[in-house]
């Protein structure tokens, strides 16, 4: 810029010289005229005036054109200087970014040393526990040779135990696999061969409890005067006899199977005596009683004898007995018994396993059905009676189990349970009526949503329980104790039912929100 404006003063100072110059050589041209020439004349002073003036004129021209020049060489310097700026501050920035990068590097370069020097300290910690195991080798080596030959060999041997763990558990994992795809099959087989033990013409008995009378008159000949002979006969037998529900017929009733064939045998002689009073009603019932003890024993002794089992105390025998006269879903209790010892000895053998302690559990797993006296689940009241008669633990536990009412303690345990199963559910080893069994399970489940606060009720696992779903809002955790209490009780107050019934109560709360 200081350039420029020197440029600017000189051709201006160089414009006036000229200028001067220029009115110096007029004046001393006119000068010169006084000396050697005439006198001047009027026209020769204006020539001298006009060549002053446009010697101005050319002086101011130069001095426009020297201004412009000026103008002109400002405006190209400052458009050269702002373009200089632009670059200036285009490398500027240029700077600023690559001193953010050199920083961002110095940074990275820092975590970089960082990281290394830790890898650099784990290296050295592994390279020290290294050498620390290589010495203990080597220490190890070294007691190895003043040991014996075989706990050198032990030694190498535990070593390499704990190298093939691995390579163990691979090789058990193949093998299980293996296992698995064969299983399947191997049941079936097994299954189908054991059910081959239970195939019989035998599909399902009844209970008789129907005696025909001969005419009227016999009717009130059993009742009696005053109905003296029928009180007597109930009193001694202890069952109840329905005169009026069939025409012609005696319905005896009577929830122990065995007295009700007492009386029905009883009361079949007495109509074939036609001596039917007090005396004679005593005299046949005793006789009919110690006759039905014979039978009982008797087919003990022949079920035990069946299946191959002679060592059981003469009460649990004479139980076994029983089984001639109870029925379960029309299923007699002898030949299901039978047939459920016969499968579960087939599996025993199949399988390798005990067979008399299978044998024994099959045998007596439904003991406690014929046990009366007493109240209780069969399996509580069978199990109770074999600790009583001092029975093999191990039986006593296939009995407790064979229902699943607990987990199984042993293979045999669960033999036991298969075998029942398969006795029991196989087509036309049972039998019920369909109506009352569907009476039965919604009856149960209308005895529960009776209560308030109920909102639904299901019964379950052929009507053994009845689950109980409540309104969270209207019962609490502690009121859900009462209500299972209070229902079991309804239940057990104002309905029929084989066993016994659980009841559970179900209080669940769920929350649910919708993600968007």
């Amino acid at each position: 810029m200081q350039t420029i404006v020197l440029l600017v003063i000189t051709v201006i100072s160089a414009a006036a010289a000229a200028a001067g110059v220029s009115y110096f050589l007029a004046a001393r041209k006119a000068k010169s005229g006084d000396v050697t020439s005439p006198p001047a004349t009027a026209g020769a002073v204006v020539d001298d005036h006009t060549l002053v003036a446009e010697a101005k004129g050319k002086a101011k021209e130069i001095i426009f054109e020297a201004k412009d020049l000026a103008l002109k060489v400002k405006s190209e310097a400052d458009d050269s200087l702002n373009k200089k700026r632009a670059e200036w501050n285009d490398l500027e920035r240029k700077l600023v970014s690559a001193k953010a990068e050199i920083e961002a590097k110095e940074k990275q370069v820092k975590v970089q040393e960082a990281s290394l020097a830790d890898a650099k300290k784990a290296l050295e910690k592994k390279q020290q526990e290294t050498d620390e195991l290589y010495r203990k080798q080597q220490d190890t080596l070294s007691n190895v040779s003043g040991l014996t030959k075989e706990e050198a060999r032990n030694l190498v041997l535990k070593s390499f135990e704990r190298e093939l763990v691995d390579e163990k558990g691979r090789m058990l994992k193949q093998m299980e696999e293996d296992v698995k795809k064969e299983i399947d099959v191997t049941a079936r087989e097994v299954l189908v061969d054991a059910m081959r033990y239970g195939a019989h013409d035998y599909v399902v008995e009844y209970a008789v409890s129907r005696v025909k009378l001969p005419d009227d008159d016999m009717k009130g000949r059993i009742i009696g005067k005053e109905g003296r002979n029928i009180k007597m006969f109930e009193e001694l037998t202890g069952v109840d006899l329905d005169m009026d529900s069939y025409p012609g017929d005696v319905v005896v009733s009577c929830f122990d199977p065995v007295r009700r064939e007492i009386a029905r045998a009883a009361l079949e002689r007495l109509i074939a005596d036609g001596r039917i009073q007090p005396a004679k009603i005593e005299e046949i019932v005793e006789q009919t009683k110690a006759e039905i003890d014979r039978i009982i024993q008797k087919e003990g002794d022949n079920l035990c004898h069946r299946v191959g089992v002679y060592n059981l105390p003469k009460e649990l025998v004479y139980m076994l007995g029983k089984f001639k006269y109870r029925f379960s879903y029309g299923q007699n209790m002898i030949e299901h018994t039978l047939e459920e010892t016969r499968i579960g000895v087939a599996i025993a053998h199949e399988l390798g396993i005990d067979v008399e302690i299978v044998k024994l559990g099959c045998l007596l797993h439904d003991i406690g059905k014929v046990v009366n006296d007493e109240e209780g689940t069969h399996v509580q009241l069978g199990v109770d009676l074999l600790k009583k008669l001092k029975i093999d633990e191990r039986v006593v536990n296939c009995v407790a189990e064979h229902h699943e009412d607990r987990p199984f303690s042993s293979i045999e345990s669960s033999v036991v349970n298969l075998a029942d199963h398969v006795s029991g559910t196989r087509p036309g080893a049972r039998s019920e009526d369909y109506d009352a069994y569907v009476k039965r399970l919604k009856d149960l489940e209308a005895a529960a949503v009776s209560f308030d606060g109920v909102d639904r009720a299901h019964a379950i696992s052929a009507g053994r329980e009845v689950r109980v779903f409540v309104v969270p809002e209207r019962v609490d955790d502690t009121s859900t104790r009462l209500l299972a209490r209070e229902i079991a009780k309804k239940i057990e107050l104002e309905q029929t039912y084989p066993g016994v019934v659980k009841v559970t109560v179900i209080r669940e709360i769920r929350a649910t929100d919708i993600a968007k």
